[in-house]
């Protein structure tokens, strides 16, 4: 087998426990052939620290560690990573949520795939449930324009673990994705403009635009414990603005027309919902107010990091 160099791209955002076990987990991998490039997102001293002495003690392991002076989202944390591995010319990159955990031999057969599917852009591997470690969280994912994205198998039990059939998806989660070099010779990098949501539907759609196809990999299998290392910041209100302005960014950037004015007219009832909603539920206020600046910033052209 001709082992290609595959760059492994890890974003830490005070998730240090959770990054170390995952970077123990590939340690164990067969595949040869890979560099570690890990980026923290600004995170607190403590867990730059930690991750920095981790790094030291296993310095025979090819990691190189990158330390960004802000937060600068998904998209941006993994861009600084993607282009210096696409300078160091590697012939695939794979993004791995930090809170994640890998079988031996997923890479194997998610490169396998790939070079046998010459039409191939970008691959996902069944993604389990950490703590359901049966359960599936990701799989085959659907994407319309009147639902949105959704995994076909969610929180289903895996009755078929041996599956081997390779399938075509429409959208690869971010969650974990290797992404050919000839994807990002074509269509570039990640979109930094949503800095978190969307990103990765946003790049899966561009693939498939630019005649890449998206493939499933069952054989592959990795564990997610579902965002535990940004669980706080899940629970702020500002997630209700990032999904609600990045939802119509998406449209904008990928919809067909006809769809794109749908969006639009969408988006002004749904403000005008939330007046009401801020005007007699004192509960949801909160929400009520990010959802309107959400909408309020994309028609400004407001984009990244949210703005106090």
């Amino acid at each position: 087998m001709n082992y290609h160099s595959v760059a492994i791209i890890i974003l830490n955002w005070n998730g240090e426990e959770d990054t170390i076990s995952c970077i123990e987990s590939l340690k164990r991998i067969n595949y040869p052939n890979y560099k570690i490039f890990l980026v923290d997102n600004n995170s607190e001293k403590k867990s730059q620290d930690i991750l920095e002495e981790y790094c030291l003690k296993n310095s025979d392991l090819k990691i190189e560690f990158i330390k960004n002076q802000e937060n600068t989202g998904f998209s941006a944390g993994n861009n600084i990573a993607l282009k210096k591995a696409f300078k160091d010319e590697f012939d695939y990159f794979l993004l791995l949520n930090n809170d994640t955990e890998v079988k031996e031999d997923f890479l194997d057969k998610l490169i396998e795939v790939a070079e046998n599917n010459k039409k191939s852009g970008i691959l996902a591997p069944k993604i389990y449930f950490y703590d359901k470690p049966n359960v599936i969280w990701h799989a085959v994912c659907k994407f319309s324009w009147m639902g949105g994205g959704r995994p076909l198998q969610y929180e289903e039990v895996d009755k078929n673990p041996k599956e081997s059939k390779i399938k075509k998806t429409q959208y690869v989660s971010g969650c974990a994705m290797l992404i050919k070099k000839e994807v990002i010779e074509k269509i570039g990098y990640l979109e930094e403009s949503f800095f978190m949501y969307y990103e990765d539907t946003d790049f899966s759609l561009r693939a498939k635009n630019a005649g890449f196809e998206l493939l499933y990999v069952p054989s592959a299998h990795i564990w997610h414990k579902v965002s535990r290392s940004t669980f706080k910041a899940m629970t702020r209100p500002e997630v209700h603005y990032y999904h609600v302005r990045n939802a119509i960014l998406l449209s904008k950037r990928n919809a067909p027309l006809i769809v794109l004015w749908g969006v639009y007219f969408w988006s002004f009832y749904l403000y005008l919902k939330q007046i009401l909603k801020f005007a007699v539920i004192s509960k949801k206020r909160k929400s009520a107010q990010m959802i309107m600046r959400g909408i309020e910033d994309f028609y400004k052209g407001n984009f990244g990091k949210f703005k106090k």
